[in-house]
């Protein structure tokens, strides 16, 4: 089992940097600004032959009482206590606050290894700028550099020492399911209910999760990344700076993802924003679920308008399954999570040329594709080109002309005969050069 080092301390003393540092990526926000990060974030690390796992946390104010500081300080404690390590960040330009006493009587009680961490000393003394530390009593403080790297490698030693060097192997991480929508639709919730645990900050606010948060999940034997997103508003109302951020982050974690969960809110109508990040997520080529969230909160009448809608405003998603859940109290969304297998399968498979041209010629010979200036395109045969989504290539002559109508047609054949639901097929044209083109 990989350790796991989990970073806590008071707001901006840079843990997010350093978990940016520790996974070599840009994966958590970073920003002067305090309270950027909400949630518990998850990364993977190695220092030679121990790979770790490293968590980031909000900024933890163990004495609030209420609200979202409350709320982000349940969240550290959560983390805290799942820690095999625990590395406490201090500002070393700040000097000791009182807030870091607070943290480190919680940190003693707890009962985790922990380590002091002084930041942001790059350009300093490391001895003097540690030495006030050592009042907190956490033993022998290292000066870091969050932002720069230095002291980071040494802090790494002290702090996974107790444990053996591990072969990386490849595990199988399963896939990685993005779960987007509009703020406030219940994307954290279900999360929630899938792990069952709070784990992501359910808060009846929009604008809760502003980062993109990954959290590894098991079911059944089955791994998963599910990777809750901030909401996506209309772009006119995008003002804040962190925001703009956050809008950033959804789109990259779409990018990545093998499948999307799509989730709408039942009590609300389908708006042209749920359109639009259908829309991307299909440019994207990614595999998707449609999940209706609230279900149980709306009657009868609700519930045939909200069909209706889904079916005029997002009928280009046809060959996504839909789930009609409640996130809250935990109905369909078994059913989700089955779907997303499907789906996952389906964007990943595996197709034999033969069968595919097998597939393509029938089509043909069902419905040729329409002349244009005299000229028939002629489609002789075709192979997979890529997965997640799946593409087919055809080769043969003219295929230049060959009209959407035709390809959709194509494409809609193609999925019914391999039977694939939840992922979109993208169809791609490879034109022979014809010698006598230009031939009297």
């Amino acid at each position: 089992m990989k350790p796991t080092l989990v970073l806590v301390g008071r707001p901006n003393v840079g843990k997010s940097t350093l978990f940016n540092r520790l996974t070599k990526t840009r994966d958590a926000l970073v920003a002067d600004m305090p309270g950027l990060t909400r949630d518990r974030h998850y990364g993977h690390g190695r220092m030679g032959g121990k790979p770790f796992l490293v968590v980031d946390t909000g900024g933890f104010e163990p004495q609030a009482k209420t609200g979202i500081v409350h709320e982000m300080a349940r969240q550290a404690e959560a983390a805290i206590a799942e820690a095999d390590v625990v590395v406490f960040l201090v500002d070393g330009r700040t000097g000791l606050a009182p807030q870091d006493k607070v943290i480190a009587e919680l940190l003693r009680r707890r009962g985790r290894p922990v380590h002091l961490a002084v930041n942001k000393a790059e350009g300093m003394n490391r001895a003097i700028v540690a030495a006030e530390f050592h009042e907190l009593g956490l033993g022998e403080p290292v000066a870091i550099s969050g932002a720069h790297g230095e002291g980071v490698r040494e802090l790494l030693e002290i702090a996974l020492t107790p444990f053996p060097d591990e072969r990386d192997t490849d595990e199988q991480h399963g896939p990685r399911v993005a779960i987007v929508g509009r703020p406030n639709v219940g994307k954290s919730t279900l999360i929630n209910s899938l792990l069952g645990e709070e784990r992501m900050i359910a808060f009846d606010m929009p604008g809760t999760t502003r980062d993109a948060i990954e959290v590894p999940f098991e079911r059944a034997g089955r791994n998963y990344t599910l990777i809750d997103t901030a909401g996506l508003r209309r772009k006119g109302r995008v003002f804040e700076a962190v925001e703009k951020f956050s809008v950033i982050k959804t789109l990259q974690a779409i990018e990545e993802a093998n499948v999307v969960v799509l989730m709408v809110d039942a009590s609300q109508d389908i708006s042209d924003q749920d359109a639009h990040i259908a829309g991307f997520c299909i440019e994207a080529g990614r595999a998707l679920v449609l999940a209706v969230n609230k279900w149980d909160a709306v009657d009868s009448y609700r519930r045939e308008i909200i069909k209706q809608d889904i079916a005029r405003k997002l009928n280009f998603l046809g060959f996504a399954k839909v789930h009609y859940i409640s996130a809250k109290e935990g109905q369909g969304i078994a059913g989700v999570l089955g779907s997303v297998d499907k789906a996952y399968a389906a964007a990943m498979v595996k197709l034999a040329t033969p069968k595919i041209t097998r597939v393509l010629q029938a089509a043909i010979q069902k419905q040729q594709p329409p002349r244009r200036n005299n000229m028939r395109p002629k489609l002789r045969y075709a192979h997979q080109g890529g997965s997640n989504p799946p593409i087919i290539v055809i080769h043969g002559t003219s295929l230049d002309v060959i009209p959407e109508a035709y390809t959709r047609y194509l494409e809609k054949t193609f999925m019914e005969a391999f039977r694939l639901q939840g992922t979109p097929l993208r169809i791609q044209y490879k034109t022979a050069h014809n010698p006598f083109a230009k031939q009297d």
